[in-house]
């Protein structure tokens, strides 16, 4: 794996969802790095580690979740390394129960395939159905990494750009919150 700068100049083989993602924050003016990783996808921690060694970032881990009726949905962002309780979260956000979306929503609302949910992903959500959740100790960190919406690819970013700008083009809110990961 090597670090690029930008969108790769030859789109051969990327899916319309990675190329949208690039349009996208090009035309936003975001400054970003690329890894790609076509022949291991980051499912393993091995690959993750190896990402993040070449980005100089921790890739965050991005959930998507729902209530226990299926009418509301999460994007919750959190740092890789940081243990995931649903009910820390569910305290946090006044919901009574969370539990992982399924394929079928992850893919309506945000046309993303599991293991490639990204930020990113909410460029799609134009109904504004997935609520966005973002840990604070994400958001003290200069950079931010996640997926072009593939994850045979990874970006680094500013989490200013990400703040100041990305979201704001979404016209996305979001909600922090303050996960410890402990029992």
């Amino acid at each position: 794996m090597e670090l690029m700068r930008g969108a790769p100049a030859d789109m051969t083989g990327r899916t319309d969802r990675e190329r949208r993602c690039y349009g996208f924050l090009d035309g936003l003016g975001i400054e970003y790095w690329r890894t790609d990783h076509p022949d291991a996808p980051s499912t393993t921690m091995e690959v993750c580690a190896q990402v993040d060694a070449v980005l100089d970032v921790h890739i965050c881990k991005n959930l998507f979740l729902c209530n226990r009726q299926q009418t509301d949905f999460y994007l919750l962002i959190m740092p890789g390394d940081k243990h995931f309780l649903t009910k820390e979260l569910s305290h946090q956000l006044g919901v009574s129960r969370l539990s992982f979306a399924d394929e079928g929503h992850m893919e309506r609302y945000l046309d993303l395939l599991p293991g490639s949910v990204s930020v990113l992903g909410l460029m799609n959500d134009k109904e504004k159905r997935v609520r966005l959740v973002i840990d604070r100790d994400v958001l003290a960190q200069e950079w931010f990494g996640c997926h072009p919406c593939m994850n045979t690819s990874s970006l680094k970013f500013r989490t200013a750009d990400l703040t100041g700008k990305i979201l704001p083009a979404l016209g996305r809110d979001w909600t922090v919150v303050t996960l410890t990961g402990e029992a």
